[in-house]
């Protein structure tokens, strides 16, 4: 009797019951991989339990559908939240951003909708942001610019609008930016000059306009950069970009006014639009 006791009092009844939420609420008896909620938390498909507490949920591509429940923000120990590749609607709960130690969070290719909230900048420790193939709106938070752990930050594909808060220019660990197809408006922000190890900018397919900052030329790192289908008026200050030979690099390619220095274009491709992940 006491080593089922003890093989069963793994994590508190507020997670637990949390999960259970997140099973009821995403109909769970379709899911491809279902729980069974009469084993231990541990034995749950997609979960990882340390030291008695959920610090994992991976529930890829595991046909969820319905909105994520408020109760998420009961998980307060999670590290990573993985459910991409599903069919969640209705809007991202504001609890979300409860999870204040939460370092990685996956939401691409569902139907969410409705707007990041504000207060998403209180998760201080994400270095994933994925949200891309979904139904957002609004603008993106200011408040982004607060999560400077952030390596990967991926919104493309929404209804986001507005400008591009220049508080993004603060990401100074940020790799990857993919803001592609949106109704992104106005002139990109300077201050996104300062992102010296950004390796992929994804811009393309927005309302874009201005120039390309000058401050641009200082982003070394770069290996992939689409900005095709904007409305730029000026390219000139990507003459002055001494980069690695591009991986990908996309630009309005009618502009004959552009010339470019010591960049190899018998070396890129065009860019693969298709988002990919892996199931682990």
């Amino acid at each position: 009797m006491f080593l089922t006791t003890v093989s069963f009092a793994e994590v508190s009844k507020k997670e637990r019951k949390a999960l259970i939420d997140l099973y009821e609420s995403t109909n769970g008896n379709h899911w491809v991989k279902k729980w069974d909620l009469k084993t231990p938390v541990s034995q749950w498909q997609g979960i990882t339990v340390e030291n008695d507490k959920v610090v994992e949920v991976n529930l890829f591509h595991n046909n969820l559908m319905g909105s994520i429940p408020s109760q998420i923000g009961d998980l307060q120990n999670l590290r990573v939240l993985n459910l991409a590749f599903n069919s969640l609607t209705g809007e991202l709960p504001k609890e979300i951003v409860h999870l204040s130690n939460l370092k990685i969070l996956k939401l691409e290719m569902n139907r969410l909708n409705g707007e990041l909230p504000e207060e998403i900048g209180s998760l201080i420790h994400l270095q994933e942001l994925s949200a891309f193939n979904n139904f957002f709106t609004g603008e993106i938070p200011e408040t982004v610019g607060n999560l400077t752990e952030l390596k990967v930050l991926n919104l493309s594909s929404n209804e986001f609008q507005g400008d591009i808060p220049s508080s993004l220019g603060a990401l100074s660990q940020l790799e990857t930016l993919g803001l592609f197809e949106n109704r992104l408006e106005g002139a990109i922000p300077r201050d996104m000059g300062k992102l010296s190890k950004l390796k992929e900018l994804v811009l393309a397919n927005n309302r874009l306009i201005g120039d390309i900052p000058n401050e641009f030329a200082d982003l070394a790192s770069l290996e992939v950069f689409q900005i095709q289908n904007n409305n730029f008026s000026s390219f000139k200050a990507l003459e002055f970009l001494e980069t690695k030979e591009y991986l990908v690099f996309d630009y309005d390619k009618d502009d004959r006014k552009l010339e470019f220095k010591d960049v190899n274009f018998s070396k890129t491709r065009m860019a693969d639009t298709k988002f990919e992940d892996i199931e682990e």
